[in-house]
């Protein structure tokens, strides 16, 4: 398994943060074990191998640290989808998004683009198209560190 693949567990994870399933810190550790791999395995080819060590500690960092700083995430994207009625966004891109605008702030080895292009591929993937060309808009203007400017007052 890659950091890609591992990148696309921690996303499951953090689809399920989304749901107040779990406390990271309590249960990601079982979460990661073979046997819950193992029965995932079942509907999902991307869990029937295991991972090495750095795969699941980047696993575990990233969706701690997600989980751990999810009001400062959530504040970005508000900031970044001002024209958008929250309960528009499915479950998946607001997890998507966390996980990219994470990576983009805290995991130093990740490049932004690689961030953007990763969540773009991953929503391809889980979500819609329009969800895709929707993160990486909201992922160009958080690099760019502008909110979009409202319609109504564009000039």
């Amino acid at each position: 398994m890659g950091r890609k693949e591992a990148r696309e567990v921690a996303l499951h994870l953090i689809f399920e943060l989304g749901f107040k399933q779990f406390e990271t810190d309590e249960v990601l550790p079982s979460r990661l074990e073979q046997a819950e791999f193992n029965a995932i395995a079942e509907e999902l080819d991307l869990y029937r191998n295991m991972f090495d060590a750095a795969h699941k500690d980047y696993i575990c960092s990233v969706v701690a640290g997600v989980g751990s700083h999810l009001a400062e995430l959530d504040e970005v994207i508000a900031a970044h989808t001002q024209n958008w009625n929250a309960n528009r966004i499915s479950r998946m891109t607001t997890a998507i998004l966390r996980l990219a605008i994470y990576e983009m702030r805290y995991v130093e080895d990740v490049p932004e683009g690689a961030a953007i292009n990763e969540a773009v591929e991953l929503a391809k993937k889980y979500d819609t198209e329009q969800a895709s060309s929707f993160i990486n808009g909201v992922l160009g203007g958080v690099v760019r560190g502008q909110a979009e400017v409202p319609e109504e007052t564009a000039e």
